[in-house]
């Protein structure tokens, strides 16, 4: 819960303004996002806002700051547009209501499907302020009108999250080979990598299949995996960051006409790259560990232009042989999928609002 006291000088009384979750988290289910359901005295509102940060806020340049508003929508809770029983949509937003007593007032968000989901770059250790992120944050307001500049002491804000869950569906195992010709070798060398499936939870083993024929008269030296995340910040340049996230230096060698098969295990976690400069992580609340940013997964249609920064994830195989010969096999990292029990009461997203009035003398002391 969070209060906020605030002097109305036009109404004289003591506003505190508290709002009410039954969570933070929403899930992004591809083509919908759940939507966002709500309880909440000059005139109250509610926002819900959508920005991508790409600098801190004390960054400044010719009066550009470094962030950019991808969504915004308000709606006024009070004094209420509609009967307050007609804006019940949940049980938990029910029981909300029974608790904060008449001063409570409901309202209701729906998600544009064409958001991207909350992702941040992780920062250096030393560096300070907000790091670039795709952030939610929902904010409730009091003020004569919505377009009226707001004052910090008359807002309460949350930040929120938007999250994907991995399909349903196992999908098409990956599976890569290549076959590379030497010079002064008549056979070639044959190289294949396999991963048992294409979805993967995060903190879950990645069992990933190496087979190689050396039919050429080349030594393979050693063989060196690693899951690699891409960043591609799509909204601004269209930049695109590579991360090591896990790294197996096997020391296995392939001698000439000899063959290998051998399955490796990569764990790709925060946990080993928490001091690492832009990882792309989901987005954090406050007071909460994370995790590894998710696969992005994009709705046919949708501008990936407007998507602020979309994650891959890939297995790179080198095998070092006077030179290299390496092979990409992509896949994806993602949350699994709470079961039904679980999900029964996350179809919609509820909170409230609470407004309480204490009359007139104590506007003074405020």
């Amino acid at each position: 819960v969070m209060l906020l006291g605030c002097g109305v000088s036009s109404l004289s009384f003591l506003l505190q303004v508290g709002v009410y979750m039954g969570k933070r988290d929403f899930v992004d289910r591809v083509d919908s996002v759940e939507p966002l359901v709500c309880l909440f005295c000059p005139l109250v509102f509610v926002t819900l806002s959508c920005t991508f940060r790409y600098g801190r806020d004390d960054m400044d340049v010719m009066g550009i700051a470094f962030r950019r508003e991808l969504y915004l929508a308000t709606r006024q809770v009070y004094p209420p547009l509609q009967d307050r029983e007609k804006g019940i949509h949940t049980r938990v937003q029910a029981k909300l209501l029974r608790k904060l007593g008449n001063n409570s007032y409901p309202f209701f968000f729906e998600f544009p499907d064409n958001l991207p989901c909350s992702v941040a770059l992780q920062p250096a250790p030393s560096d300070v302020g907000k790091q670039c992120a795709v952030e939610f944050e929902i904010k409730a307001f009091s003020a004569e009108s919505q377009d009226t500049k707001v004052r910090k002491r008359s807002t309460v804000k949350l930040m929120l999250r938007k999250v994907q869950y991995a399909p349903e569906g196992e999908g098409i195992a990956p599976s890569v080979e290549t076959t590379r010709d030497f010079v002064m070798s008549d056979k070639p060398l044959h190289v294949k990598a396999s991963l048992d499936k294409e979805v993967y939870y995060h903190g879950e083993p990645i069992k990933v299949t190496v087979s190689v024929t050396n039919n050429s008269s080349k030594n393979i030296k050693n063989i060196i995996l690693s899951v690699d995340q891409i960043a591609n910040v799509v909204l601004y340049s269209n930049d695109s960051y590579a991360k090591c996230v896990d790294i197996e230096d096997s020391g296995d060698s392939v001698s000439p006409g000899a063959t290998l098969q051998k399955v490796y295990t990569m764990l790709p976690l925060l946990a080993n790259n928490r001091e690492r400069r832009g990882i792309a992580l989901d987005g954090k609340l406050k007071h909460e560990d994370t995790n590894l940013a998710s696969s992005s997964i994009v709705k046919d249609g949708v501008l990936k232009e407007v998507l602020g920064i979309m994650v891959s994830y890939r297995v790179m195989v080198k095998l070092i042989v006077g030179g290299s010969v390496g092979l990409e096999v992509p896949f994806k990292l993602m949350h699994a999928k709470p079961d039904a029990g679980k999900t029964a009461n996350v179809l919609m997203f509820t909170a409230a609002v609470h407004i309480c009035t204490t009359a007139g003398s104590l506007l003074q002391k405020s």
